[in-house]
């Protein structure tokens, strides 16, 4: 192991990462952050090219080129607190935007195993984004990032659903699933039914704390989860499209990469429907 900066400052003099163990130059500026380390090779697939950058602890990084497009993934674990340390080491070697790749449970019986989940937002039941901010701070996906998420959808020709997600810090009782011995605490139940009757879409465990500390970093991110459960239904069906919300995640970097460089070019800064006609018909 190389020597360390400090305590306070966790990386190598050449700026290697002290969990991803990686360095400026590894990844590309868009990421993918699947949970599970296996999905990013499964990820890289379905690229023109592909490398493995860096294995430590739960995190998996490879980086490549989709359609020519540098891009990157890294696996977060599971969970907030291991998923904020994955965003805040690909952001200290110059990644900026992140779509996290994962699988969620849908709270509706309309939405079926299967399908996938856009997020627009986020309820923050998870406790590691209430170490960077109030409560009330809201958790928003980038309005861009949503809208390339969804033409990649149509695009693909796969059935989704865009709306907001619970993220929690328990996939068990804190998505009132019975805990051992079937307990399940008071002030957990009628969450589900409750999650409903404010229009939240589906639990994962994730979404929120990329959501906030991108926000917080003028970063930009956003979320396709594929529907692995039902809550209502009760159906589960392991991996059910989770193919699909990869080839949805790499085809949205493309469109981001393509809409980034036009704004770039004509000196624009944000995105709107008006100036996406225009880019299509150059």
């Amino acid at each position: 192991m190389n020597k360390i900066k400090s305590a306070s400052q966790p990386e190598t003099e050449s700026g290697l990462q002290y969990h991803l163990m990686i360095k400026p130059g590894d990844v590309s500026k868009y990421v993918l952050l699947p949970g599970d380390p296996e999905r990013v090779p499964l990820i890289a697939k379905y690229w023109d090219k592909s490398w493995h950058v860096a294995t430590h602890r739960e995190y998996v990084t490879y980086s490549g080129y989709y359609k020519g497009v540098f891009i990157s993934a890294t696996s977060t674990g599971i969970g907030a607190p291991s998923t904020a340390i994955a965003l805040e080491e690909l952001a200290r070697v110059g990644s900026r935007v992140f779509i996290r790749v994962g699988t969620t449970g849908a709270l509706k019986k309309e939405i079926k195993v299967g399908d996938l989940i856009i997020s627009t937002g986020a309820v923050r039941l998870e406790g590691t984004s209430k170490h960077y901010v109030m409560s009330e701070y809201p958790a928003v996906a980038s309005y861009d990032v949503v809208l390339a998420l969804i033409e990649a959808a149509d695009i693909h020709g796969v059935r989704y659903h865009v709306g907001l997600t619970a993220s929690s810090d328990s996939f068990y009782v804190g998505q009132e699933r019975p805990g051992y011995m079937n307990y399940l605490p008071p002030f957990q139940r009628g969450l589900i039914e409750y999650l409903r009757s404010v229009n939240v879409l589906n639990f994962e465990m994730e979404a929120s704390v990329i959501f906030v500390l991108a926000s917080i970093y003028g970063l930009r991110a956003g979320a396709v989860c594929a529907v692995v459960a039902n809550r209502e239904t009760e159906e589960f069906v392991a991996g059910a499209g989770v193919e699909n919300a990869v080839k949805v995640a790499n085809e949205a970097v493309k469109i981001l990469y393509e809409w980034d460089e036009e704004l770039k070019k004509h000196g624009r800064r944000f995105l709107s429907p008006s100036i996406i006609r225009e880019f299509s018909r150059r």
